[in-house]
């Protein structure tokens, strides 16, 4: 395999856009911790407490995927050098290492956006048991 300067660049839009989406769900995480916070009631305690693990393993999770994007993306970059220095076998394992973080972002991003059903769910019982109080 051949591996060209202009390959790596293909992820370049693709990482630039999943920054800005993980970048939206952490302020999305961010505006929910406030109104926990504004809306906190003692009858619905424990519902609360789940609620805020959950948000902190999002948060944590959403950490991760930035960490690995940025890494995706800083491999990326040094493939770019290696083949732009004539280091095509470096230039391939540095571009591999980035599609491998970029990988893993996107794994941490699904168990994210799968965590995230699961609190829609805990705000949903909250819902439902002040309806039938």
């Amino acid at each position: 395999m051949t591996l060209s300067i202009t390959d790596p660049t293909f992820l370049f839009p693709g990482i630039s856009l999943l920054f800005l989406a993980y970048t939206n769900r952490y302020l999305a995480l961010a505006n929910i911790v406030r109104a926990l916070n504004k809306s906190f009631d003692d009858q619905d305690s424990e519902n609360r407490v789940q609620q805020i693990e959950s948000i902190h393993v999002r948060i944590l999770l959403i950490k991760y995927m930035q960490a690995f994007g940025v890494v995706a993306f800083l491999f990326c970059i040094f493939s770019m050098f290696a083949l732009i220095s004539k280091q095509q076998q470096a230039g391939e394992v540095l571009f591999m290492a980035s599609l491998t973080s970029m990988t893993i972002s996107l794994l941490l991003s699904l168990i994210e956006v799968l965590k995230s059903g699961q609190s829609l769910k805990l705000e949903l019982d909250r819902t439902h048991v002040r309806d039938h109080r």
